[in-house]
């Protein structure tokens, strides 16, 4: 294969000469020409991130001529937007305030959702690039927490109308996942899309282009729910997201270090530096293409076993968070529970322990972030777990503050050698240098105990169906989603009620002709 007339690479070798060969034409044909127009960051971006170049070349099939006409289109407009320089203080407050543009929530496949409430959306000229610019915001945002993660995109055109469509500002964020943002699209859900809207998007198929019109899916709040779970659907969709939009804060996860149990910030090293801009430890931590994810979840009926019922550096083991009975088991950690954390009103109910069990033969560093950061105390959040031992961490609510399912958390986790040593300016430096790919990761969303259900508080309180302390958080959590599971077969029943209706109806009336017609023809037959 001739590499020069572009093409999927064979091998890696071609691939690296894929990217020098862009490099090496992007600098002597475009930067040299008129480096004024670029960023020098994102110049240098390009040169020293191989991950970032290849994103172009396997965008254009790895056909440089057209990469080198993406990266220069995408330059451009990174530095007329200031894309780089790009904070909250730039984009007008009023944007933030319409909470038309946000991120929330995961889809099926956990790739996070990005919403676009169409109904609140107005055509102004005026403010096309303030909105623009806000766009611009949390792509650049999420592209730098969660680096080479998709995001799925949600038009919400609940009671949009042709007064919402506004061809300009569609095209503006097609271009920034087609061109600005390459591979950055896992699909783009259009849900309840007004019959009236069925011409503008038939233009705007045209704009996606062969590589991105199958990532389009039409869908209805019947089916919605093949994409997304009820977890993260709001309610005029058939789901169970309790989330309202407000601001500020920002309503996006964003994983930080949490408190340790003095009230003291947790800030090693590596996360200094990540503050001061040298380093951007979030950076290391989400990476999708390279990164461990184990998906195999196991359900176990008995807790896992520790070494130490009692230990003494987690004081106010007496009261106890209840041990977790369900367990998630990764490639470098068996973690329990395996999904969730329940926290509930009682003084006993806002602790809540997670247990990493080490199932590799060497040390594994771990450490803890969660979405709240002011809310918990962790302990510990940063440390390591020896060949074969096990570790409970306790996570306890701080002051006043009340669990949201809204909150999450992260374990990350990376192997050590056996001579990396354990201590906390070691692990900090470790941190640092761990590859991409050694770095597992997994989550963890909070469940909250309804304080006044009368139900809960039954099961709460009674000893046949909660005996012990590993059956009670799980009772809890599955009652809770059999209750929602049954909402939204009700409203299913109710919905195949009234299309009996109809039918029958039909059938009724369909019936009642054919025998006027029936009896008609017979009566004429029989009139001389």
């Amino acid at each position: 294969m001739n590499m020069a007339d572009g093409g999927l690479p064979d091998s890696e070798q071609q691939e690296t000469e894929k990217i020098e060969e862009t490099r090496q034409r992007f600098k002597n044909e475009y930067v040299e020409e008129s480096a004024e127009k670029y960023d020098p960051r994102d110049v240098e971006r390009l040169e020293k991130d191989d991950s970032y170049a290849k994103s172009f070349l396997t965008w254009r099939h790895f056909i440089v001529e057209d990469t080198l006409k993406m990266i220069d289109e995408s330059f451009q407009w990174r530095k007329e937007l200031g894309v780089n320089d790009l904070d909250e203080s730039c984009v007008p407050k009023w944007t933030f305030e319409t909470g038309a543009v946000y991120l929330h929530g995961y889809d099926k496949e956990e790739n996070k959702l990005f919403w676009f409430k169409v109904k609140l959306h107005v055509k102004d000229a005026k403010t096309f690039l303030d909105k623009k610019k806000y766009v611009a915001f949390w792509l650049e945002r999420y592209a730098r927490r969660e680096p080479g993660k998709l995001l799925t995109v949600v038009f919400d055109m609940s009671d949009s109308g042709i007064s919402n469509i506004d061809m300009e500002f569609v095209k503006y964020i097609i271009n920034c996942f087609k061109i600005y943002y390459p591979k950055f699209l896992s699909k783009m859900i259009m849900y309840e899309m007004p019959w009236i809207m069925n011409a503008a998007w038939k233009i705007v198929k045209t704009w996606l282009g062969p590589d991105a019109i199958n990532k389009l899916k039409f869908v209805t709040k019947n089916d919605v729910q093949t994409y997304i779970d009820a977890e993260y659907l709001p309610p005029h969709m058939g789901g169970t997201d309790p989330f309202k939009y407000s601001y500020p804060p920002l309503p996006d996860d964003d994983f930080q270090s949490p408190l340790c149990e003095n009230g003291g910030p947790i800030i090693g090293d590596d996360e200094k530096e990540s503050r001061d801009g040298d380093v951007d430890q979030l950076e290391l931590s989400f990476s999708s293409d390279q990164s461990h994810k184990p998906r195999k979840v196991n359900f176990a009926e008995d807790g896992l076993k520790v070494e130490e019922a009692e230990r003494a550096d987690t004081p106010g083991r007496t009261k106890g968070p209840r041990r977790p009975s369900t367990t998630f088991k990764g490639q470098l950690l068996h973690i329990s529970p395996a999904e969730e954390l329940c926290f509930g009103s009682k003084d006993s109910e806002k602790k809540c322990l997670i247990i990493l069990n080490n199932v590799t033969r060497n040390p594994v560093a771990f450490k803890v972030r969660t979405t709240a950061p002011e809310k918990y105390r962790v302990k510990p959040s940063n440390s390591s777990c020896e060949p074969g031992a096990s570790v409970d961490i306790i996570v306890s609510l701080h002051g006043g503050y009340q669990a949201s399912p809204q909150d999450r958390f992260l374990v990350m986790a990376a192997e050590m050698e056996l001579s990396s040593g354990v201590t906390s300016p070691e692990l900090s430096q470790f941190w640092k240098e761990v590859p991409r790919s050694k770095i597992m990761e997994h989550r963890l969303r909070c469940h909250t105990f309804e304080k006044n259900n009368p139900v809960l508080g039954i099961l709460s309180d009674s000893t046949p169906l909660g005996s012990g302390t590993n059956g009670q958080p799980d009772l809890h959590s599955t009652l809770m989603r059999a209750i929602a599971s049954n909402s939204r077969l009700e409203q299913k029943l109710d919905q195949c009620l009234w299309l009996q209706k109809v039918l029958m109806i039909l059938v009724s009336f369909l019936t009642a002709v054919c025998f006027s017609t029936f009896y008609m023809l017979y009566t004429g037959e029989r009139t001389p």
